[in-house]
């Protein structure tokens, strides 16, 4: 499939450029759009020659040629080069993930976790998710609008037959040549009606509701990624609730049993009754942070039972751990060249520009005549027997040309309304690149930023165990008071639940990645082979040969 020249970095982004040539790309055919609508009757008579000189057929197609917008001139997602891998915190606790350019995402890019309960779910979700039953109904009605709007290609055919009985009063005169006072008459008629597309009004019209299609095709796209990635950030999210109630847990275990301990020293009089109620203030504290931990995890449940298009009732029955998830080795970072064409959100915001763009030949075309072919042929007789005898045969072909002379500029409005809405579309489409590429820029970021905190992390939990362990010795020789306790509790319960957000932050700054580089949609094996598709492969039966 031939594509069609795309626009400069300068034009794309409203730099000054040099004046665009004569059907030279977007701009061009818009600054002839715009000379059209100030000189209109020019327009129509060079305009409408040019295509008149064809016939009905013609290739004919007034309004600008849609052209793919270029990449962005970009050679990476941040200002400084990107690291080949990120730190690591150590086996057993978060390896170091290496960033392989240019690596191709796999279409279900979850299985790199490794978790065959996430694997379930999802499967399960994408069965039954009634968002993305919705989606796939919007495409449908897009799809059945668009072939629709074709119809208007062809002649449209319309029959007729009619019977007439009468029967004159005796006192008239009979009716016709006959002295009877009964008269019948059958007639049959076929009607054909057919606008040629001279100036390619059916053809923007056409090429709109297409484009209109493949938008909501790509809506598809990103509604599917944006559940995928839901599901794995509720089940990430997940696995650290758990991971913060079982460290909760266990350090209300060391808490009781530092306060047992201070129990029977109180009672041999070793240490006051303020340390004990110290210690018995800290265990209720701590056992106050687990309540809100549960009722946090039983949400995320219902989460993810609700993203699997469930009601909470019956709740899914896959559990996630931090430990049943693999964090990636290899993270994927595609070139920023290919980002636009990966990213569902962008594809559709190309296809809203596209839809755009032949809005305002639609609009250019009703400023221009219209020519209408009616043929009509019947047959008229008293009787059937005599109805397709050659005497009875009758038809009436008739021709019009009508054209708008004077309507108060409301053609001309709607004609600029077209214009300033394709540079809206324009507008939201960089805007939509722009934030496709700080999504990336800010996954790249934060895996690498995570990754340097869960080191810290881990260091800090290593060194606030030791501490531990070793005021734990202490109290139960009778060296330490409860404040020194007290802190080394508190300090080792902060370092151990930072080690388990850390920990699950790049479990999620991972699925991040994945979601902003655009999921691997082109390769997914649940629904028939695809590949990354511009627009000029979904328009290609009716898109306007490039001038």
């Amino acid at each position: 499939m031939r594509r069609q020249k795309s626009p400069s970095q300068k034009e794309l982004h409203g730099k000054h450029a040099s004046p665009p040539k004569e059907g030279a790309g977007t701009g061009g055919a818009r600054a002839q759009a715009g000379n059209a609508a100030i000189n209109g009757s020019r327009l129509r008579i060079a305009g409408g020659a040019a295509c008149l000189s064809t016939i009905v057929l013609s290739a004919c197609a007034v309004g600008p040629n849609f052209e793919t917008p270029a990449a962005p001139d970009v050679t990476g997602y941040t200002k400084e080069p990107l690291n080949a891998s990120s730190a690591s915190a150590g086996s057993g606790k978060g390896q170091g993930q290496r960033f392989a350019q240019d690596l191709d995402i796999p279409g279900q890019w979850w299985a790199t976790f490794h978790s065959r309960p996430l694997n379930d779910l999802i499967e399960d979700a994408l069965k039954h998710n009634p968002d993305l039953q919705a989606a796939q109904a919007a495409l449908r009605v897009a799809h059945e609008n668009a072939e629709a709007q074709k119809g208007a290609f062809y002649p449209q055919l319309g029959g007729a037959a009619n019977t007439l009985n009468q029967r004159t009063s005796a006192a008239l005169a009979p009716l016709g040549t006959t002295a009877s006072n009964y008269f019948a008459l059958q007639t049959a008629e076929l009607n054909v009606s057919y606008a040629p597309d001279v100036f390619g009004l059916v053809r923007r019209q056409v090429e709109s509701a297409e484009a209109q299609t493949a938008a909501q095709q790509f809506q598809l796209e990103a509604t599917y990624l944006t559940l995928t990635s839901n599901v794995v950030a509720a089940a990430v999210q997940e696995s650290s609730l758990r991971a913060q109630i079982d460290a909760t847990k266990k350090i209300i275990g060391i808490e009781t049993g530092l306060l047992g301990l201070l129990r029977r020293q109180q009672a041999l009089g070793q240490v006051a009754v303020a340390d004990v109620l110290v210690q018995e203030a800290a265990l209720a504290q701590s056992q106050l942070t687990l309540p809100p931990l549960e009722k946090q995890l039983a949400q995320q449940r219902d989460l993810l039972t609700a993203l699997a298009g469930r009601y909470p009732s019956n709740e899914i029955e896959e559990k996630f751990m931090l430990a049943s998830l693999q964090l990636p080795h290899d993270l994927p970072v595609s070139l920023p060249s290919k980002l636009v064409e990966h990213r569902p959100d962008v594809k559709a915001a190309e296809a809203s520009l596209h839809s755009a763009s032949a809005a305002i030949g639609v609009a250019i075309a009703n400023r221009l005549p219209v020519v209408d072919l009616t043929p009509n042929v019947a047959t008229s007789a008293s009787n059937f027997a005599q109805l397709f005898s050659p005497p009875t045969a009758a038809y009436l072909v008739t021709g019009s040309v009508t054209q708008t002379i004077f309507d108060a500029f409301t053609l001309y409005h709607k004609q600029k309304a077209a214009e300033a809405a394709y540079d809206q579309a324009e507008a939201q489409y960089r805007s939509t690149v722009i934030t496709a590429f700080q999504n990336v820029a800010d996954s790249l970021r934060a895996i690498q930023a995570d990754a340097r905190a869960l080191k810290a992390a881990v260091k800090a939990e290593d060194a606030a165990l030791k501490s531990l362990d070793i005021v734990r010795k202490q109290a139960q020789l009778g060296q330490v008071n409860s404040l020194a306790i007290l802190n080394a509790q508190q300090t080792y319960l902060t370092a151990l639940l930072a080690r388990v957000q850390a920990q699950a932050n790049r479990y999620a700054d991972t699925a991040a990645l994945f979601q902003a580089l655009g999921g691997g949609w082109w390769n997914r094996m649940d629904i028939p082979a695809q590949e990354p598709f511009d627009l000029a492969d979904v328009l290609r039966v009716t898109a306007p040969t490039p001038k």
